[in-house]
């Protein structure tokens, strides 16, 4: 006979105390299955399992032990609402990616993008074809390493590097675009003029 069959029927289901459910939820949120999957939605999912387990467990426990189980299950959510919110306000520029993906494009072509859209008052495609097509420029005229994986902060510091009397609009350059390109920020025509002023300067260095 099963050794869950031989349990004495009166015994209510196990509900874990406080500790016993943290040290569950440590143990959830570091299995390996997690660590290719957006960090926020591997915690829901986590938490979702964890008090799907919770309820299930109290349904047939005590009221007073149901009431302790939720109780901790409320709290655990509530700790998960703090932990959303600052990590939807957290800056997501630190999250930047690479200037160029995967497209062969020339600098002529991206320029042409920039300005159509500049005109069109898209300033945030203006500020993201703008960077692209000084990075494509300054590698087509040799002063850059054709580097398709380079982000926006390693092309700034090689510009600055070869031009001091750029590096402040160059490295505000590539805030800008990190901020629009990778942080869902709004562009204004100041910040996508900058932009294509900067991709003018360079290209007037031969």
């Amino acid at each position: 006979m099963s050794p869950l069959l031989r349990m004495p029927l009166s015994d209510p289901p196990l509900v874990p105390s406080p500790d016993d459910a943290r040290a569950r939820l440590r143990e959830e949120l570091v299995r390996p299955e997690y660590h290719d999957r957006n960090v926020l939605q591997q915690i829901l999912d986590a938490v979702g399992r964890w008090f799907d387990d919770t309820v299930d467990a109290a349904s047939g426990a005590p009221p007073l032990s149901t009431a302790a189980a939720l109780l901790v299950a409320v709290l655990l959510l509530v700790g998960l609402g703090l932990l959303v919110s600052r990590v939807r306000s957290a800056p997501r520029a630190e999250r930047a990616g690479a200037v160029l993906g995967d497209e062969a494009v020339s600098s002529a072509e991206l320029r042409a993008r920039a300005r159509a859209a500049m005109a069109e008052e898209r300033y945030e495609d203006a500020v993201v074809e703008g960077f692209r097509a000084l990075t494509v420029g300054q590698v087509e005229q040799g002063r850059l390493d054709d580097r398709p994986g380079a982000t926006a902060h390693e092309v700034a510091a090689a510009l600055a590097s070869d031009r001091p009397d750029l590096r402040e609009r160059v490295i505000a350059g590539a805030g800008i675009f990190d901020q629009v390109r990778y942080g869902d920020r709004r562009a204004t025509r100041e910040q996508a003029a900058g932009v294509l002023a900067l991709d003018d300067a360079l290209e007037g260095v031969r």
